[in-house]
Order: structure tokens, then C-alpha cells, then sequence
């Protein structure tokens, strides 16, 4: 335990000593040897490491994002080489240099979290053994070990005998108690956490192996805080609750003000931002610039829920400008498939008239019939030419068809000739 604690030397100096300043001020309010004392300063100590790292949290952001879209084509190369797995690694690195990912950057912030757990891990051993590390010399060590959070000790753990226990001035119940709480409530948070990325952020339009890693990573995380926590000191269990926590609400605040695109999440920030813009009628802050920016700069690869973010605009007269500002003016209206439509009304086609309409409007009086078809011409019947009249008088003789054939078809028999009916036997 010395080699490991020695191997991280470099940085449990310095989380002692933020601990131990941040002491002296929650000292001087609750007592120095209190375990709120203790306690916040082991959660002021997470809150500003997690300060620092929100720029490495927007890269996990940004990375996770691009891994997302790229999962199409990851799936494509596996596919096309799946029995070269040399060349379907090289083909992943060409695609992964060409887009600029990354996918260690979605591990960033795990990874730039384990020195600090590590010294913390450290700190709080030293307190339990008796022994000084760090900053923390004999009379903090003392103060420390008669600090308890709800009658457990900073440096207990659940797995601790109960003379252990009984040497930190506190009981086996109150230990396994207190630390089964904190271990249920850190499964739950980092559970809830990975359950609404799953959920609200993610592209549902696009199924992908890396969805269903996700999944199993939501269901996995809980299980592993659950079996390790038992082995972790309430400190310990402390700094991981409170950074649990923090995620949970950051997540949230990253899924209601950027969230992916073609997720649930979107299309609420896009209903919200709809009501917004139209009742001032113009973007107001940056952020709102950045999404209608992009939302414009897309054209036709826009999925359903912007389409339907611009049509809004153009239902009340406004348009999303390339810059992201909105102006107003006319603009054609988008379909479904990202097509321009203009939003003139249609025009109506005539009612389809039934049979017996047309047959009813299509009989009309002799008289008005003759005079439709008389020509307006300058000639009389009686300066038609003589060999016209033979053919007119032909036509008039041609004998009719047999009698009711035309009105049997009408009646809907079957039209053309008719089978003679057999001679009836007498």
C-alpha cells in the first residue's frame, strides 16, 4: 500500500490540501470536528475538479456526438471487411483521421477523474490506519478521525470488522447502514444518468451497434458502483455520490439546451424554441443563433422535427436566415421529404359525376340541341353541294340495331351481339 500510495504522491499532496483548506472554512462554521466539516469539503473538493473539467466535458460531448454519426459507415467497413480484420482496423483509423473523432475523447473525463479518486482513496486510508499523508499532519488527523456522516466514520467502510468500528468511535449498524444508503442512492443517480441519454439524446431514426452499447453500459455501470462500493470508504462514497450527482444535472442541462439531432430531446428544445422565436420574433441569445444556424446550413438533410421547426417559422411569416438570425419575410414551405412547396392553395378538380349523371345531363330537348349544332356560318341547307345530300340521306337510311340491344347494355347487360335464345320445345 506504501509503493501504491508513494506511485501517487504527485497527487494526493495536492487534494490534501485543497481538502484541508476548505476545512478551515467549514471549521469555523460547523466545528472542526465535525463530519460537515469533513463532508462538504470532500464535496467542495468535487465540485471544483468537475469546474475544471467541464472543457474535457464538452469534448466527451462532441466526440460522442461524431461517433454517432459515423456509426452508418463503421457498419458498412465491418460489413465489407469482415474476414480482413488488419484491413477493417486500418479502414476505421482512415475513417476516424478523415472525420476528426476520437473515441477515447468520450472517456476523457472518467479518466482525468481517476488521479483525483485515487489520492482521495489514499487520504482517507491514511485517516483510517492512523497515519498522516499529504498536508494533513497529527492534529488533522485526529480531528478527522472523530468526524462521522449520520453516525458513520469518514474512514469506515461496510466491509470493516466491528472492532475497526468500535476503534473509530462508532458502531457496525450505523457503518453498514449508512453506507448500503449512499451505495443504492450512487447505483440509482449513475443509472437515471445513462437512462436519459439512452432515452431523450439519442438519434432514434439511426439503430446502431453503439446504441446498444450504451444500453448494456447503462444496466453494467450500477451493478460494478454496487459491487465496489462496499469496498470504499463513506469519504470515498461521498465524492462519488456528489460527482454522480453533478453529471446528472449537467447531462440534463446539455440534453434541454443542445441535444443531438433527430432525438426526443430535440424535437421538445425545437417545440420550445418555436413558441420563443415567434413571440419576439427574432433569436435572442447565442446558443439560439448556433441551433437555427445549423439548422439552415443543413437544406435538405434536415430530419423531421427541424422541417418542421422551419415550416413554423414560415406559417407566421418569419425566415431563418444562413447567419442564424430570423427576419421577417416569405419563404417557401418544406415537405416532408425536404422539398420546397409553395403555400398557394390548390386547385380543386371537378367532382367525378356518376353514370347516370352524365346519361341525364348528356339528354338534352331536340330543339336546344339543333340550334347548339346548327354552324353559324353564312351558308343555308340549301347551298349544300348535291353530292353531299346522297351521303347525308345514306346516313339518316342505315338501319338501326335491333331493338333495345343499346338500352339492355345500358341497363348493365352485357353490350354486343347477343347469344339467340334456344327455340323453346313444344
Amino acid at each position: 500500500m506504501d509503493t501504491i500510495a508513494s506511485l501517487f504522491s504527485f497527487i494526493t499532496t495536492p487534494v490534501s490540501w485543497v481538502i484541508v483548506q476548505f476545512h478551515s472554512v467549514y471549521g469555523k462554521v460547523f466545528g472542526p470536528d465535525t463530519g460537515w466539516a469533513w463532508g462538504l469539503s470532500i464535496v467542495s473538493l468535487v465540485i471544483l475538479i468537475r469546474i475544471c473539467l467541464i472543457p474535457l466535458f464538452v469534448k466527451q460531448i462532441k466526440a460522442t456526438r461524431a461517433m454517432q454519426t459515423l456509426q452508418p459507415e463503421m457498419k458498412k467497413i465491418q460489413e465489407r471487411y469482415k474476414n480482413d480484420k488488419q484491413r477493417q482496423s486500418e479502414e476505421m483509423m482512415k475513417l476516424y483521421k478523415e472525420s476528426g473523432t476520437n473515441p477515447l475523447s468520450s472517456c476523457l473525463p472518467i479518466l482525468a477523474q481517476s488521479p483525483f479518486f485515487f489520492a482521495l482513496y489514499h487520504v482517507l486510508n491514511g485517516i483510517a490506519t492512523g497515519s498522516t499523508i499529504g498536508v494533513i499532519n497529527d492534529s488533522l488527523l485526529a480531528s478527522a478521525r472523530k468526524a462521522h456522516i449520520f453516525g458513520a466514520p469518514l474512514a469506515a467502510k461496510f466491509t470493516d470488522s466491528s472492532s475497526k468500528v468500535e476503534a473509530l468511535g462508532a458502531t457496525l449498524t450505523d457503518v453498514r447502514v449508512v453506507t448500503a444508503i449512499m451505495i443504492v442512492l450512487m447505483s440509482a443517480s449513475q443509472f437515471y444518468t445513462q437512462r436519459q441519454l439512452m432515452t431523450k439524446n439519442v438519434d432514434t431514426t439511426v439503430k446502431t451497434p453503439f446504441m446498444q452499447q450504451q444500453k448494456m453500459l447503462m444496466y453494467v455501470f450500477p451493478v460494478m458502483f454496487a459491487i465496489f462500493g462496499i469496498n470504499f470508504p463513506v469519504g470515498v462514497l461521498v465524492y462519488w455520490l456528489t460527482t454522480n450527482v453533478w453529471t446528472m444535472g449537467q447531462q440534463m442541462y446539455v440534453i434541454r439546451n443542445n441535444p443531438t439531432p433527430g432525438s426526443k430531446a430535440q424535437a421538445a428544445y425545437l417545440e420550445r424554441l418555436t413558441k420563443h422565436v415567434t413571440h419576439h420574433e427574432k433569436t435572442r441569445s447565442r446558443g439560439e443563433k448556433a441551433i437555427v444556424k445549423a439548422i439552415v446550413s443543413k437544406g435538405r438533410e434536415r430530419n423531421e422535427f427541424e422541417r418542421k421547426f422551419i415550416n413554423s417559422l414560415t406559417k407566421v411569416g418569419l425566415v431563418a436566415q444562413a447567419d442564424g438570425t430570423v427576419v421577417k419575410g416569405e419563404s417557401p414551405v418544406e415537405s416532408e421529404d425536404g422539398t420546397p412547396t409553395t403555400t398557394t392553395p390548390r386547385r380543386q378538380q371537378p367532382k367525378r359525376q356518376t353514370k347516370s349523371q352524365r346519361q341525364s345531363t348528356g339528354a338534352k330537348p331536340a330543339d336546344d340541341t339543333a340550334d347548339e349544332a346548327e354552324p353559324k356560318t353564312s351558308l343555308s341547307k340549301s347551298d349544300e353541294p348535291e353530292d353531299a345530300k346522297p351521303a347525308t340521306a345514306a346516313k339518316k337510311a342505315a338501319p338501326k340495331p335491333a331493338g333495345g340491344t343499346r338500352s339492355r347494355a345500358q341497363s348493365g347487360q352485357r353490350k354486343g351481339p347477343q347469344r339467340p335464345k334456344s327455340p323453346s320445345k313444344k
